[in-house]
Parts: structure tokens; sequence; C-alpha cells
């Protein structure tokens, strides 16, 4: 393989910069950019690359161009130079070194929903693995073999074939690759950990060509850093996961309740969690009322309170447990009752359509204080768009028993993950809802616990890596140091291969002085 490293600044000048003194600027680059503006590959490097791979390849000058690059979050505007849809795992290695020998940079697309849009780069080669997304499953055994480009829809659906599930996220169009590498969390994380808790082994593609398996006992280095280390040391080409019992039916459902009443609501539920059972999830979420069939009409458009209810077990018990959330308040209505597990999978997708324009900021909490949730009432109050949101989600319990360094994921001292959803679908309306969306970030800074959740960092946010990481850092640093030395995967939140001093106490406290002032 060449030994020519692919640029490591990144040549996006797009959208996803995502500062508002900036937007015009930048809309301005993009709806200027045309095909001029792409380096020019030969024909025989092409034709070259594409003797070696099973898939297809994909440039800028064919009719699928657009479609193939295409993800979830509209905000990202970036045309790749060239893109391998892999068919096998054996297609990687190829695509690395041809980015290498013509110093391309390389990213990755599972599902393509990743919040900063790292599966694309200008000029450089995306591996795309939107068509290896088979899912076989053993149910002997309690293990899922997944592919890469699988999403939560093709995980839930083959495992739920046999009886059988993992704590994933809540939106079935994610892709299982990219959640897995972040961490994952969802409704069956207070029962059965993170998604990463349950990850047996991967094969994965190292910046060398290798193809390697990891897991506790092979290259388990490699094993520890992928686990909540993003895509920053290979290529995975197939996660083994461990499985559980569960469904096919569960309850769940909505409580909705007006917005006048969202402290009283939400002080319960603090209460309420503190000693419900593992197997019932309740989060908390924020924003305007969408159309509901059984909400009143003159409630649809206005600031609610939903709290989202899960139970895995018998149903007469879990509504039983569920029963004393609907005296929080007056509710303006509830739909609440059992269902197949991969329906309530989906339930959430019609918010969560591809194409909008999307910007999340989030935080980590091990307590909900008076002065969070005012902080959540106060931006609820003012949602710069109808489809804005503000969650919070559940994970105390499996999650919180397994050691901080176990694994490169380390958060696990918080119960609760605040997600601050900026949506909408206008450009022109990019300055307003980042700017909500970064006021409430700060607002809320004070009452947060350490850390970062990888998966909801935007492109801007590499100061928070190292926060995400912590006491980690530094071993993740040597093994990226070891596996990929010229960080050839760096289109993720980063971590560097060099070496580095610990953080320590008082670089943690610097740094979250600097990201609260953001």
């Amino acid at each position: 393989m060449s030994t020519t490293t692919p640029r490591e600044t990144s040549s996006r000048t797009d959208t996803s910069s995502l500062n508002p003194d900036a937007l015009g600027h930048v809309d301005t680059a993009v709806e200027n950019r045309s095909e001029k503006d792409m380096i020019n590959i030969s024909k025989e490097a092409t034709e070259s690359l594409k003797s070696k791979v099973k898939g297809q390849i994909v440039l800028p000058s064919d009719s699928n161009y657009d479609e193939v690059r295409e993800i979830w979050n509209a905000m990202i505007e970036r045309r790749p130079a060239l893109i391998v849809r892999c068919a096998a795992a054996d297609d990687v290695p190829p695509a690395i070194s041809f980015a290498c020998e013509n110093g391309l940079e390389i990213s990755i697309r599972g599902a393509g929903h990743n919040i900063a849009g790292n599966a694309l780069s200008d000029n450089g080669v995306m591996i795309d693995f939107s068509t290896m997304r088979n899912v076989r499953v053993d149910a002997e055994k309690k293990r899922a073999y997944v592919e890469p480009g699988a999403t939560l829809a093709d995980f839930d659906e083959a495992a739920q074939s046999h009886g059988l599930a993992t704590p994933v996220g809540i939106n079935s169009t994610t892709g299982i690759a990219g959640l897995t590498l972040g961490g994952g969390f969802g409704w069956l994380t207070r029962k059965y950990g993170m998604t990463v808790d349950n990850l047996i082994s991967v094969d994965v593609v190292t910046a060398d060509g290798k193809q390697l398996r990891a897991s506790e006992n092979e290259n388990a280095d490699l094993f520890w850093a992928i686990r909540g280390g993003g895509g920053n040391f290979g290529v995975v080409t197939q996660f083994e996961f461990n499985l559980h019992g569960v469904g096919p039916e569960i309850l769940a459902g909505l409580i909705v309740f007006p917005f006048d009443q969202a402290k009283q609501v939400l002080t319960q539920y603090r209460e309420f969690v503190e000693s419900a059972p593992e197997e019932l999830n309740v989060w908390a979420l924020l924003r305007k009322a969408p159309p509901l069939p059984f909400l009143p009409v003159d409630v649809h458009g206005k600031e609610v309170v939903v709290l989202v209810t899960f139970y895995i077990g018998d149903a007469a018990q879990g509504r039983k447990l569920i029963e004393p959330l609907l005296r929080f308040g007056t509710p303006h209505g509830e739909h609440i009752g059992a269902q197949p597990y991969t329906q309530w999978q989906k339930a959430f997708d019609p918010l969560l359509t591809p194409g909008a324009r999307n910007y999340w900021k989030s935080h980590n909490f091990t307590e909900l204080s008076d002065g969070a949730l005012n902080s959540m009432i106060e931006f609820a109050g003012k949602l710069p768009s109808p489809q804005c949101e503000i969650f919070i989600g559940l994970i105390a319990g499996a999650a919180n028993r397994v050691p901080a360094d176990a694994m490169a994921y380390r958060h696990r001292d918080a119960k609760f993950v605040l997600n601050v959803h900026g949506r909408w679908d206008e450009r022109t309306d990019d300055e307003r809802c980042i700017a909500w969306a970064r006021a409430f970030f700060q607002a809320s800074a004070p009452y947060a616990s350490d850390g970062a959740y990888v998966n909801f960092m935007t492109e801007e946010e590499s100061d928070r890596v190292s926060a995400a990481y912590g006491a980690n850092y530094d071993r993740l640093a040597q093994i990226k140091k070891q596996y990929d030395p010229d960080n050839l995967f760096h289109l993720n939140q980063n971590i560097k291969p060099s070496p580095r001093g610990l953080i320590g106490d008082r670089g943690l406290r610097e740094q979250r002085q600097m990201i609260s002032r953001r």
C-alpha cells in the first residue's frame, strides 16, 4: 500500500460549519459550487479500482450520484470525488489504498444519519455501506451478526423474528454502525445497558488495510477503543451483538400535559424515576404538539410536556406502574397500549424524517436539579420552529454498573442524556434556530455533569472530544497511534494519534468553562 498520507485538514466549507456569523458566506460558497470545483481522478485510476472491488463505483458524472451521496441532515452539502458502494468487506482495503495513493480524505457511511455529516467529505472518497445491510441471527446462542449498512429497523426486525433484541436507538432509520461506535442508548438501556455493552466482537479493517477481528480475547486493546471511540480506529465491517428476550409485544405510549404544568410534571417525574424498576423507562419531551389523533385539535401546535413510557414485562403490571404518571397533572390526552416492539421502534420516525435541517446540542446529567428543569422549561417556551424539541432520555440502570474504564465510552455516572434538537426546513431559519440551541446549551451547562455523548456532537464541537473521553483519552490516543498513526480516519470526533498528559480535574474544569461560554 502506498505510504502517501491524505491531507488531514478537512476541506469542508459548507453549512456543516454551522456558524451563524458566517452563514451568508457559506451559502454563497455552496450555491456557487459546481463540477468544475471537483478534483480530477484519471480514468485509468478509476478503472483500476473498479477491477479490485465487487461493489459499484459512483462518480459525480453518474446519474445516481446525488441520490447516493444524500444523507439524513440536509444542512450537510458535500460532494465526494468518488463513492465506493461496498458489496463485501474485501472492498474496503482497495478503497483505503486508492484514497492514500491519490491523497484523498476518507469518509465512511453506514446509514448516513450522523448529525455532523461525517459520511461526506468534499473531494474525498466515501466508503459507502448502504447496500450491506444483512443481519444474521443465531437464536440458540442469542447472537446477531450485523453488516455496517444496517439500520435499526433491519436489526430489530431480524432479531424480533426470534423474540430477541438488544439496546439500540429510538429512530428506526438510524444506522447500527454509527450508533454503536459512539455508545448507543434507547428504551432497553435501563435493563440491558448501552449498545456497546452488548457488543461481543467486530471485524475491522485498519488503516494499513489489514482485516482483523477484535473482541475481549483478540486484539483486546482495539476492541476497548472501538467501543465508544467512534470511527477513529478503523472501518468496522461486521458487528456481533449479544441479544436478550424481548417482546414481541411491549407496553408503551405517550401522556401529554399542558405546558403550564411543566414544572410540576417534571419535578414529579424526577422523583418517580428514582425508584422505578429497570423494566420501565420514561423519557420526558418538551415540544409543540404534533397532530396526534388522541389530542384535541386546539392543542395541536401548542407547547406541551410529554412523558414517553416503555415497559417490558407483563402488561397488567406495566399499567399499574405507569398509572401514577397520569396524576402528575391534568393530561390533554394519553395513548398507551400493548404493541409490537418493532412498531414502537418506529413511533418517532415521522418526527425525524430525512431532508430537514438539523442542529443538536447535548449534555449528560447525574441529576435533574431545579436549575436544570427551569432552563429546559424556559427554552421550551421559545422554540424557534414547530419541529424543535428538548428531550430527556433516562439511561439509569445497567449502564451505571459498568466501570468507567471498561471501554472507551466512560459516562457511567450519567443517569440522563439531554438532547437539544434544533430542526427546521428553510435555510433562512438557520441563524435563529442555531442561536436558540446554543443559548439553551449554555444556560443548562452549569447543571450538567462531565463529559459529552459523541453521537450528539456536531462538527464544530471538536473542543469537547477530550471531555467526552476524560481519563480514557490518553489510552485512546496511544491506541490510535498504534492502529492509525497518520490519522487517516479523522472525519469523526477525532482522537489525535499523539501522546499527551492526563487531562486531570483542572483540565476538565477549564474545558467545561470554555464549553459553557460557547
